[in-house]
């Protein structure tokens, strides 16, 4: 194992690396931040045309009911309004989805959970739209609905859908299946359903096209995936129907799945006008998939020393009505479910099942973040049992460079467990609480609900790893475009890759690759359509390696052509230069010369009036479907390991918590952009530390009791601690640049560290996340 480089926060960075420089390593301003500071960048919510209408969704307010009727009389007497559409007016396939085409874009004789899309009004103004939708007379002979997924596979559930309940039931097994052990420790673990709580509520405009067709301004992860639903329920080919992304504010999975696209589509089409739909926020959280709930049996054996011998885990995703990426949750949540641990037998048995609650899939993190919380609890239950430190028991255990983990894939590149372990729980501990602290620093001292008393201090690690990119034989790839040109006299490389920016930065690693490949200073990049080949989702910490990975190739390319050209201008072998800035350099020692090579021509005398264009599909090295019988196979591409450690008080009388500190010590590879890391591990952090403390979805009977930000709760900036934060850089060999997938592994280890805290400043058990008041208390 090599030696890695460490990055620093931001503020350790130079000014010219944060503001000038904007190669691979550097941090350069990102082209979209001040605008978002500003207020001034455009959202999908923001998109207008002049002669558009607006479109609204008419919900079911039932789990599950039979549509015997909609009289639609009404709401066309209504002024203003232009349509009113049911699944009657779909005209194609009335069936999308991501893995199964199980969800229809309007519902066609029954409704399967609360919220779902029965008709649709498009008018002159909102309200107006709103008003007509009021309207709409339907009648629901309501039915029995599963919304207890523990007994959706009994065989007297009814069936969310003719085929059964069950999507998809993992099982993995490996190593010899002996039960015994000196040690056992067991527990059971419950997960509450999170909202990727993106700020910017699903908007987009869609455009009626004079060739029969439509443009789609939209706010997507995954704009090819998209369009090849909307061309089936529009019964249209590709050809005729084209995304661009509008601006997204935010996504974290939830913008994965279709949400209005076809909706505002089929009434652009049916009016002959532009139109334009926008959620409110009770909206967005019925018109997207959350993060799976889960429920957890885990058993470890291990030997008195605390060296696992053998581990169980029986895994239950609620996948609600539809099953969007609960498959492939399954396979996250089964084949990373028991930590980045050495464990010689291994049990597991994973399911994803239908109920007639929300629809949940993809959310950072990924069925990783679920299991975290089972394994990590168990490892500290296991150190406490044997007496065992518990940052040395998960030393003691940790994976290790050429190790196989659970699925029998061997470890092929670096797996610092150990080491970045070592780098949270040596990093300094915040100072004790003063005799008479700042009220601010207090559990809940903001509202003045305590002076100090029953407040105690407690210390949480957890380490988890999670694969990057998509797995299990999955074609995964990414296209990109990269043309250069002599603009105004002066060479400019253009990048155009379908690839969402979703705020990731994705936009300024582009460019960081394209004039460290080409030398370049103006690097323009291409909006974001579906004119180029497919980019793939901007989920699974897939796209700076895969996107990246393309446009590193496709800049290659384009060097290669170029130094062909120069090769013919200066009648020297094309093996002899190189491009150097923006001259063509040979590749000898002479006087003079570039970095230590003669300079022989500039890219512009070399390019003239020809621009040089090329494109290149690039695929990262092959997953494989793993063995339906035993889990056993190379189901992913990397892995990312991260540590966190959290300081808590907690206020054991009211229940209350407040983090003093969330440090941690990630492995990123190679840090293409410095301050981007740094904000990826501090955004993915406080979504796991918000799953641990307040973000929960509560749904009773099907029916979302909290669908709105007065009553789902997620992280302020006063409740954001303090954090220390080490990156690794253990080049992994395989992938462009060294880099490994950064946005998800931070999510998954902080809300397992924050848990553990809490747990050891109350002394109880805490086997359910979100912890609530009531929890710590005992009430």
């Amino acid at each position: 194992m090599t030696t890695p480089t460490r990055v620093g926060p931001p503020s350790t960075l130079s000014r010219d690396s944060q503001h000038t420089a904007g190669r691979v390593g550097d941090s350069p301003l990102r082209p979209d931040g001040t605008l978002k500071v500003t207020g001034e960048f455009a959202y999908a919510s923001d998109l207008w045309h002049d002669d558009m209408v607006w479109g609204v969704t008419l919900r079911s307010p039932h789990p599950h009911a039979r549509i015997a009727g909609i009289d639609l009389t009404e709401a066309l007497k209504v002024p203003g309004v232009y349509a009113v559409l049911t699944a009657d007016d779909v005209p194609g396939e009335n069936s999308v989805g991501l893995e199964h085409l199980d969800t229809p874009v309007l519902a066609d004789g029954v409704v399967r959970y609360q919220g779902e899309p029965v008709a649709l009004v498009a008018a002159d103004h909102p309200e107006t739209a709103q008003r007509a939708a009021k309207r709409i007379k339907v009648d629901y002979e309501v039915l029995p609905a599963v919304t207890d997924p523990r007994r959706a596979l009994d065989e007297d559930a009814p069936k969310v859908h003719d085929g059964g309940n069950l999507v998809r039931h993992l099982v993995l097994r490996r190593g010899a299946q002996s039960k015994e052990a000196p040690v056992v420790v067991a527990l059971d673990f419950e997960v509450g359903m999170q909202d990727q709580a993106f700020l910017g509520p699903e908007s987009g405009l869609a455009v009626p096209a004079e060739d029969g067709g439509i443009d789609l301004y939209v706010a997507t992860q995954w704009l090819h995936v998209d369009q090849q639903q909307v061309c089936r329920a529009l019964g249209l080919p590709k050809e005729k129907v084209r995304l661009t992304l509008a601006g997204v504010g935010g996504a974290f999975g939830g913008r994965e799945d279709l949400s209005m696209h076809v909706h505002a589509c089929l009434l652009a089409l049916h009016t002959g006008k532009p139109v334009k739909m926008s959620y409110n926020r009770e909206e967005s959280f019925f018109g997207h998939v959350h993060r799976h709930p889960a429920w957890m049996r885990y058993e470890f054996g291990a030997e008195p020393d605390g060296t696992l011998l053998y581990a169980t885990a029986n895994i239950l995703f609620d996948g609600g009505a539809y099953a969007s990426s609960t498959g492939a949750v399954v396979g996250n949540g089964g084949t990373m479910g028991l930590g980045p641990y050495r464990i010689p037998s291994v049990a597991v048995d994973c399911y994803g099942v239908y109920t007639n609650n929300p629809p949940c899939g993809a959310m950072r993190g990924f069925g990783c973040v679920q299991t975290a919380f089972a394994h990590e609890a168990l490892m500290d239950e296991l150190a406490d049992t044997v007496g065992v430190d518990r940052v040395a028991i998960r030393q003691l255990n940790g994976m290790r460079e050429g190790d196989r983990n659970i699925t029998g894939q061997l470890i092929d590149s670096a797996a610092p467990v150990a080491e970045l372990l070592d780098i949270v729980r040596d990093m300094p501990l915040p100072p004790a609480r003063a005799d008479e602290p700042d009220l601010r620093d207090l559990p809940g001292g903001v509202s003045n609900t305590t002076h100090g008393e029953g407040v105690r201090r407690g210390i949480g690690y957890a380490v988890t790893y999670k694969n990057v990119g998509f797995s299990e034989g999955f074609d995964d790839y990414s296209t990109a475009r990269v043309r250069l040109e002599l603009v105004g006299g002066e060479p400019v490389a253009t990048v155009h890759t379908a690839a969402a920016e979703v705020g990731q930065g994705l936009i300024t690693v582009e460019q960081q690759i394209c004039r460290t490949e080409l030398g370049v200073e103006r690097v323009v990049v291409h909006p974001k359509d579906t004119t180029v080949g497919s980019g793939g989702s901007t989920s699974a910490s897939r796209q700076t390696y895969v996107t990246g990975g393309a446009v590193q190739a496709a800049c290659a390319a384009v060097r290669r052509e170029v130094l062909a050209r120069a090769a013919r201008l200066v009648h020297r072998p094309a093996t002899e230069l190189r491009l150097d800035g923006e001259k063509i350099v040979s590749l000898g020692g002479a006087a003079g010369g570039t970095a230590g090579g003669e300079v022989l021509a500039g890219l512009a005398e070399v390019l003239g009036e020809d621009a040089v264009e090329e494109t290149v599909q690039w695929r990262h090295r092959p997953t494989r479907p793993i063995d339906p019988e035993t889990g056993q196979g190379d189901a992913h591409v990397q892995f990312a390991f991260s540590a966190h450690r959290a300081v808590v008080d907690v206020d054991v009388e009211l229940g209350l918590v407040k983090v003093v500190a969330l440090d941690t010590a990630q492995d990123v590879g190679k840090a293409i952009n410095p301050d981007a890391v740094i904000g990826q591990i501090q955004g993915g952090s406080a979504q796991g530390m918000g799953l641990a403390l307040m973000e929960e979805i509560v749904v009773t009977d099907g029916r979302v009791r909290n669908p709105s930000f007065t009553d789902y709760l997620i992280p302020t900036i006063l409740d954001m601690p303090p954090m220390k934060i080490e990156v690794l850089e253990y080049a992994d060999p395989h992938a462009p640049y060294g880099l490994r997938g950064v946005g998800e592994p931070p999510t998954i280890s902080s809300g397992p560290a924050v848990a553990a805290a809490i747990r050891q400043a109350t002394g109880r058990a805490l086997r359910r996340v979100p912890v609530r008041p009531e929890h710590i208390t005992g009430a």
